[in-house]
């Protein structure tokens, strides 16, 4: 029988799983107490895996991103740190609610067994999680804190309540916060072209942190994706510029206008406001009836286009003059007030200044209007030559150049015109420096049932009431007799025994809201929760928060470079304001894993292109799915699920484990490694001093590479003599279970078992390297003479590109080769190689 052939019958991942699975679970190894009172020696990690939607079970997505977060919490537990990796399940939702509204059940239901259905799944899997901190975001435990949080919010003036243009799901029938929005103006959620819908809603004030959150990026340079940073600064988008006050005629109020360029000003020949803005409707109101009509009808189709569509600079421009007038603040000159889509009402105060002789839609505008055009700027060609007069062009001016017909400012150039245009509005009291933002505030309410209820009461007279924290949680009703499909308003609004209070000191009749928090508040914070998880006094121990936070290592998926990270950062500091915690900054690493496709296409039952999880699992077993995700590539890289090998990994534990059953078989349990075959121990110790950096710098595939090299020199040391009972076959057999247990936990722990150890090899510290075996004595350095290799030299593993160059001309080989011929060149690859080129003498 081949070695191959015995070691498949003698190696069988399903018994090791059995046998392991039930030790693991009495001994409770990855739990750390919830009690910040209890000290320890060594140093602390949290590592934290983005928690799981518990939309069905587990996917091979899922077994990447928590097999790349289990390494490394595994890893720094190794390196002597007590670990905290803990586990839960973002809960509340659109998917679960929608998905219990098509079955014709609770939400609850439908969550609380995906969530059985996927611990079912991790159990087997085997990451190192903290079972005892379990949380669940639909709990009223875990929401009742939200509401908390909300109401601290709302005590700062960070929370508050408005009517305003929002984003409307027209299929999920509930609005969506500006990054739910794709590019292509499609809801991330069901898929439909959003559109905008005026309705009162509750925010966060997010940007009131936007100069926080944008500089504070600088301190996560090199710890976080260089593209998560850059997706941040992008998205919050601050722009320096100046704010404009321009009086419209007939109105008392002016109009402050946001403008980058307040240099062009004497170029601002109209403005335009939003029509789906205060401004346009109250200009509207006081113009002519036919002038009202067309408004109307202006804005009733621009409603029904999406932010893409209205930013599409290929589209024509259309717009409605509002019969009035505004004065341009530099020079008063009376400019005509236009109502446009390619205006946005969240843009600033939702009007512009139109300069088109240098803005390009301004210029169609224009164009098609019959406007004014006026060149401020002389902007010059490559050869120096000034740019043709936009008006006739149609193409504007939009590069720099030198101030014209601009008063004061004529013959400077940007910068500086910049700078004196901003001091001549100070200096007239008709505009200041400015910033703006991209960064819009964070819209929470949702119009849906299977969410967080805002913890406010409103009376007849329109006053709003916070609830109590002593009465908190606010709990959802029971959705049963609760339609809970999508119609435009919240379902718990016709919960009538739950939405009606009666105020028991006046008897007054308030009304709960009847709308729910955005799940990002929900997963904005978890991991604060997370170190507190089963107190119920507080929503978390600022002294374990001082133990544990904030999180060294977070693993997760790009595609929350903005959503999540941004408001999780937010509340953070938010915290901090409130003295909770000692940090501004969430997570100070982040590892973004690649996606898992098949056939270089993402995965998808419509397609028919799905790799179960819970096939594979089965099949294969936890241990080889886990050692060829890790060995599959880079974790940021994609991994196409065609091109790797389970089967490959599944022959490599075989191997590795048969190393200590080979052991088991000797009966030699001698630990005297010194007397132990000297080659074999160099390996060993390679190994181990080079597999550190290769892991925290996230190069888990090149540590398996490195595995795979030694269980081979060790099985050719046992095979060629040396025997499994020499003390340096269990030296590498260690190793190699301790480093393997990041990737294959039940076979790393079953050669603990069969090595005489005792559970769990998880918990064991790494030997350290010996640095007297990494100095190998002497290599073999080849000597090339015009390609030929003419002699061969013995030298030291770190000779320098000097002496190795010296010894190769003076091998006594390599000078007969060179004879009386030019050296012309010598490349030297030390040790290993010195190519030494000639020609014929002059």
């Amino acid at each position: 029988m081949s070695e191959q052939q015995e070691t498949e019958q003698s190696y069988d991942f399903r018994a090791i799983q059995d046998r392991w699975l039930p030790v693991w679970e009495e001994l409770k190894p990855f739990e750390v107490p919830q009690d910040a009172s209890v000290q320890s020696a060594k140093p602390t990690k949290y590592v934290l895996d983005m928690f799981p939607y518990p939309s069905g079970d587990l996917h091979m997505g899922h077994a990447e991103a928590f097999c790349f977060g289990d390494i490394l919490a595994r890893y720094w537990r190794g390196q002597g740190y007590d670990v905290l990796h803990p586990i839960g399940w973002d809960s509340f939702g659109l998917p679960a609610e929608n998905a219990a509204i098509k079955r014709g059940v609770d939400p609850r239901e439908w969550t609380y067994a995906n969530i059985a259905q996927q611990k079912a799944s991790f159990r087997i899997y085997a990451p190192s999680f903290d079972w005892s901190r379990v949380l669940h975001t639909s709990d009223p435990e875990y929401y009742k804190w939200n509401q908390w949080i909300f109401l601290k919010m709302y005590e700062k003036g960070l929370a508050y309540r408005k009517a305003s243009w929002v984003n409307w799901d027209p299929v999920d029938q509930t609005v969506l916060a500006n990054e739910q929005v794709l590019a292509d103006g499609t809801s991330e959620r069901s898929g439909a072209m959003v559109v905008k819908k005026k309705l009162t809603q509750w925010y966060f004030r997010i940007t009131d942190y936007a100069d926080r959150l944008l500089e504070d990026l600088d301190q996560l340079e090199g710890k976080w994706p260089t593209k998560v940073l850059n997706m941040q600064r992008n998205w919050i988008g601050r722009s320096g510029g100046a704010e404009v006050e321009f009086e419209i005629e007939g109105r008392a109020e002016k109009v402050p206008v946001f403008t980058t360029r307040p240099d062009t000003l004497h170029g601002a020949t109209f403005m335009v406001v939003a029509p789906d803005s205060d401004l346009a409707a109250e200009l509207a109101a006081g113009a002519s009836p036919e002038v009202r009509m067309q408004f109307q009808a202006y804005l009733d189709a621009t409603q029904k286009q999406s932010e893409i569509e209205r930013q599409n600079t290929d589209r024509e421009k259309t717009g409605v003059f509002l019969d009035h007038f505004a004065v341009n603040p530099v020079n008063g000159e009376r400019i005509p007030v236009w109502a446009s889509d390619y205006v946005l009402a969240d843009y600033g105060h939702g009007a512009i200044m139109a300069v088109p002789a240098h803005d390009q839609r301004d210029l169609d505008f224009a164009l098609k209007f019959e406007l004014p055009v006026r060149v401020v700027v002389n902007v010059l060609d490559e050869d120096g030559t000034p740019m043709p007069d936009p008006a006739e062009s149609g193409i504007a001016t939009a590069g720099e150049g030198v101030l014209v017909n601009s008063a004061e400012l004529d013959g400077l150039s940007k910068n500086d015109a910049i700078a004196k245009a901003i001091e001549v509005l100070e200096e007239r009291g008709t505009g200041r420096a400015a910033t703006t933002y991209r960064l819009r505030d964070w819209l929470i309410s949702r119009q849906r049932y299977w969410g967080t209820p805002i913890p406010i009461l409103h009376a007849e007279d329109g006053s709003m009431r916070p609830v109590a924290e002593a009465e908190l949680p606010v709990k959802l009703p029971e959705a049963a007799g609760l339609d809970l499909k999508p119609k435009g308003s919240s379902p718990l609004g016709a919960a009538t025994e739950w939405v009606n209070v009666t105020d028991p000191e006046t008897g007054e009749t308030l009304t709960r809201d009847p709308d729910t928090m955005d799940t990002f508040v929900d997963s904005s914070w978890y991991f604060f929760r997370f170190l507190s998880s089963n107190d119920a006094t507080q929503a978390f121990d600022p002294a374990e928060a001082k133990k544990w936070a904030p999180v060294d290592q977070y693993v997760g998926g790009v595609e929350h470079a903005i959503l999540h990270l941004l408001y999780s950062r937010f509340i953070t500091k938010v915290m901090f304001d409130l003295g909770y915690i000692d940090f501004e900054e969430p997570f100070l690493d982040m590892l973004n894993q690649g996606m898992v496709l098949l056939d270089g296409a993402k995965m998808s039952k419509s397609k028919g292109n799905l790799v179960e999880f819970a096939s594979e699992l089965s099949e294969h077993g936890a241990d080889a799915l886990r050692v060829t995700l890790a060995f599959a590539g880079p974790p940021e890289d994609d991994i196409d699920w065609a091109d790797v090998s389970v089967q490959g990994s599944a022959k490599f534990l075989a191997r590795a484990w048969r190393i200590a059953h080979d052991i088991e078989l000797s009966g030699s349990t001698s630990t005297d490694f010194a007397a132990g075959d000297t080659g074999l121990r160099r390996a060993t110790h390679q190994l181990l001093a080079d597999a550190p950096g290769l892991a925290e710098s996230y190069k888990f595939n090149v540590v398996v590479a490195r595995l795979m090299e030694q269980v081979n020199v060790t099985r050719k040391a046992i095979d060629s003599g040396c025997g499994a009972a020499d003390p340096a076959v269990r030296e590498s057999a260690e190793a190699i279970a301790i480093i393997l247990s990041l990737f294959a936990p039940y076979a790393a722990e079953d050669m603990w078992a069969m090595l005489g150890h005792e559970p769990t090899v998880s918990l064991v510290e790494w030997p350290a390297a010996d640095e007297s075996l990494l100095v190998q004595e002497a290599v073999t350095m080849i000597v090339q003479v015009d390609g030929k290799v003419r002699d061969k030299v013995t030298v030291s593993p770190t000779i320098s590109e000097a002496d190795a160059e010296a010894q190769a001309l003076g091998a006594p080989n390599a000078q007969r080769a060179i004879g009386d011929r030019q050296v012309v060149k010598v490349i030297v690859r030390a040790p290993k190689i010195v190519s030494i080129v000639t020609k014929p003498a002059a």
